[in-house]
């Protein structure tokens, strides 16, 4: 599946670091000679009496020994340190200090569209952000519209997540509305399971971008004999 990615010139994976995926990145490395960018969301303790190989220098040093080149807190540690209140996400500078000391590119991923609002206002010292943004408003927390200004006025690129809602909206439906709704410097991660999923993905987005009707094969149902 990475490899079918590679063919397109796509050369960027972004998920939790784990072997199971570090094993695949670099297998696939091997195989075909291209590099892969990592783009690691780890999780870690916020907790100061947390285990400590699950505090927040111990998961950075996992993050960096599989060759990261950016690393995003993930949305479940970003969102906790949101303080609505005061408008400003609270400790992000000391593990941004602690990613870039460990040579990584540091970069924040949530759910909450404060969090980009927040870390601008902040001058936070993060290079991009991942953000939920999906034409059915899946897992957003507030309208799509709201979340489509936000990354519209971002001081920074935006990768936006979860195009297709979770298998909600259709593939062409979905890319459609982030491709056409995003600045030249914003990207979209979608998640695929197979190079056939990998490669309708890829296309679609192709004839979206420029602007061309897709001609990709259609689901056939007996209730459409009579469009033939």
């Amino acid at each position: 599946m990475l490899e079918t990615f590679l063919e397109y010139g796509i050369d960027a994976v972004m998920g939790p670091v784990s072997p199971v995926l570090e094993e695949a990145i670099t297998e696939t490395e091997q195989r075909t000679g291209q590099a892969l960018i990592r783009i690691y969301t780890p999780a870690f303790e916020l907790d100061s009496n947390a285990a400590s190989e699950e505090c927040a220098e111990a998961v950075f040093d996992r993050c960096a020994a599989s060759h990261a080149t950016f690393c995003f807190p993930h949305q479940m540690v970003t969102d906790a340190l949101i303080d609505r209140r005061a408008g400003v996400i609270r400790d992000l500078d000391q593990y941004t200090a602690m990613i870039r000391a460990r040579g990584m590119i540091p970069g924040l991923s949530t759910h909450m569209p404060e969090a980009i609002v927040y870390a601008d206002r902040q001058n936070a010292d993060v290079e991009t952000y991942i953000q939920i943004y999906n034409a059915a408003g899946f897992l957003m927390q507030v309208e799509t519209d709201w979340v489509m200004r936000t990354i519209s006025e971002a001081n920074k690129p935006v990768m936006t997540i979860k195009p297709l809602a979770a298998g909600r909206l259709l593939p062409v439906v979905g890319l459609a509305f982030v491709w056409n709704t995003i600045r030249d410097q914003d990207m979209v991660v979608i998640g695929a399971t197979t190079p056939a999923e990998a490669r309708e993905s890829i296309e679609l987005s192709l004839d979206l971008i420029n602007r061309r009707i897709p001609t990709n094969t259609l689901q056939q149902t007996r209730s459409k004999n009579s469009l033939r």
